[in-house]
C-alpha cells in the first residue's frame, strides 16, 4: 500500500500553493487596473489634442467589465482580456532557463492578460465570422515582474523577466507598441478564389453581413493556447 499523506502536511501544501495562486493573482489584477487606467489617460490624451477641432479619426475607450477592455482608434480595435486562472511555464519555455526561475521556481507562476486586435467595422456591422488576431500575451508573476509574448516591436522589447517590472511607464509603453503594431498591421486583399463564389442568400443580405471572413491575413484563425502552459 501506498503511505498516507499526513493531513498537517497535506493542508501545508494546500496553505502554500493557494497563497502563491493568490498573490500572483493579484498582481493581474493589479496590472490589470493600471491597463485601464492607462487607456482612460490614453484616450483623454487624445481627445485633449484635438479639441481645437472635431478628430478625423474615431478614438474610444470602452470599459467592457471586470475583466475585458476595448480602445478603439482608427479603423481597428484592441481589446486587453484577463484570465483569471493562475498558469504556469512549462519545462521547456525559456523563461524556465533562466537564473531567476532557478532561484525561485514560484516565479513561473504568472497570471496572463491576452491583447487581441479585431477590425471595427467586424464589430459595427456584426460580422460574426471576421477574425482577430492574439498580439501579445503579457504574463505577470507575484513579484510583479512581466514578460511578452507577442508580434514584432511587442515581443522583442519586453521579454527580460528578470529586469521587466510593472509600472504606470512599462504598461503606457506596451500599450503604445501595442497600437503601433496594430496600425502597421495592413488589411490585405482576400485571394480571388476564396470570395469568388456567393449563395442568393448571401447577396439578398447586405454586403457587410455576408458569410465571406474577414480578417487582416486571411486564413489565420487564433487557437487556444497549447502546451507551453498548464493550468494550475
Amino acid at each position: 500500500m501506498e503511505a498516507k499523506v499526513k493531513k498537517p502536511e497535506l493542508f501545508e501544501v494546500l496553505r502554500i500553493k493557494s497563497s502563491l495562486k493568490q498573490e500572483v493573482y493579484e498582481q493581474a489584477r493589479n496590472t490589470f487596473e493600471l491597463i485601464r487606467s492607462t487607456l482612460t489617460e490614453i484616450n483623454e490624451d487624445y481627445h485633449k489634442t484635438y479639441e481645437a477641432s472635431l478628430p478625423v479619426v474615431p478614438f474610444e475607450f470602452k470599459d467592457r467589465g471586470e475583466f475585458e477592455l476595448e480602445l478603439r482608434f482608427g479603423g481597428d480595435v484592441l481589446i486587453f482580456m484577463m484570465h483569471t486562472n493562475v498558469f504556469q511555464f512549462s519545462r521547456m519555455h525559456e523563461v524556465m532557463k533562466t537564473n531567476y526561475i532557478h532561484q525561485d521556481n514560484s516565479l513561473s507562476y504568472c497570471g496572463i492578460i491576452h491583447i487581441y486586435n479585431f477590425l471595427a467595422d467586424s464589430f459595427k456591422y456584426n460580422r460574426i465570422n471576421d477574425i482577430g488576431y492574439l498580439i501579445g500575451r503579457l504574463f505577470v508573476n507575484r513579484e510583479g515582474h512581466y514578460f511578452i509574448e507577442g508580434k514584432r516591436e511587442i515581443g522583442m522589447l519586453y521579454n527580460n523577466f528578470a529586469t521587466s517590472v510593472v509600472t504606470p511607464e512599462s504598461i503606457r509603453q506596451i500599450i503604445e507598441s501595442a497600437m503601433l503594431y496594430t496600425i502597421n498591421f495592413d488589411l490585405l486583399t482576400p485571394p480571388y478564389d476564396q470570395v469568388k463564389l456567393v449563395t442568393v442568400n448571401e447577396m439578398q443580405n447586405s454586403l457587410d453581413n455576408m458569410k465571406i471572413t474577414t480578417g487582416k491575413r486571411l486564413g489565420f484563425r487564433f487557437q487556444a493556447d497549447n502546451d507551453e502552459l498548464k493550468k494550475v
